[in-house]
């Protein structure tokens, strides 16, 4: 897997909430790391996202209402860039690292539609450390958040939550697994990307045969990976 120890691109959002439908982005981020993990180009944005950011969602990110009202820009135009950006990056083939993927991929979909542009339908390579962390090494006890991976693979997370520092976290987190598990990995990042579906998959159905078990007999777990199916 050389490939992802050469250039790759980064990319994180903070958002009003967790519904994907309905979470607003606040904050975007998306860079380039090079192969010694230094930034070689990035952008940065900050949106209105057009309704009350809830003061949970503020207490993570560090966004109020009233700073994204005060210096943030036109959500329509945040959006259009990000996309821009996103499809930019995906043309060069840079693998693009997004940490639990279905989450910003799919709120960034429902983002353009929402604003009457064209998502991102199928991105690809995308790399993701959760679902891989989950794969190849099942058995791990304890969280697997970002700040818990980072933690565990001895990757630096000096303030989570900024969109900025958890996107390059989450590329550093990338490369270490990639180097840690390389016997477990795939030749290729087409073939990486295509064994994310199916891991993910399996991770659902694990998820739902559990909540089935000890909370709720009628719980559905989110599938489609890297953008969850509507």
């Amino acid at each position: 897997m050389t490939e992802l120890l050469r250039d790759l691109a980064v990319f994180d959002l903070e958002t009003t909430g967790v519904d994907v439908r309905t979470a607003r982005i606040v904050t975007a981020y998306l860079g380039v790391l090079d192969a010694s993990g230094e930034v070689v180009s990035s952008r940065s944005w900050m949106a209105d996202p057009g309704i009350e950011i809830p003061e949970g969602a503020a207490a993570v990110h560090g966004i109020t209402t009233e700073r994204a009202r005060a210096d943030g820009r036109p959500a329509a135009v945040v959006v259009a860039e990000v996309l821009a950006e996103l499809r930019s990056v995906l043309e060069r083939g840079l693998p693009f690292v997004v940490y639990n993927a279905p989450y910003d991929l799919t709120l960034l979909a429902h983002e353009a539609v929402r604003h009457g542009l064209e998502p991102v339908a199928t991105p690809s390579p995308v790399i993701d450390p959760l679902v891989i962390d989950k794969a190849v090494d099942r058995y791990r006890r304890g969280k697997r958040t970002l700040e818990a991976a980072c933690a565990h693979y001895g990757v630096l997370l000096d303030g989570a939550h900024d969109a900025s520092i958890d996107a390059i976290a989450a590329g550093h987190v990338a490369r270490a697994i990639v180097t840690q598990h390389a016997a477990a990995m795939p030749g290729t990042l087409e073939e990486l990307h295509a064994a994310q579906i199916a891991w993910h998959d399996t991770q659902a159905d694990s998820f739902e045969d559990y909540m089935r078990t000890q909370r709720d007999q009628h719980f559905t777990a989110d599938r489609g990976w890297p953008v969850r199916r509507s």
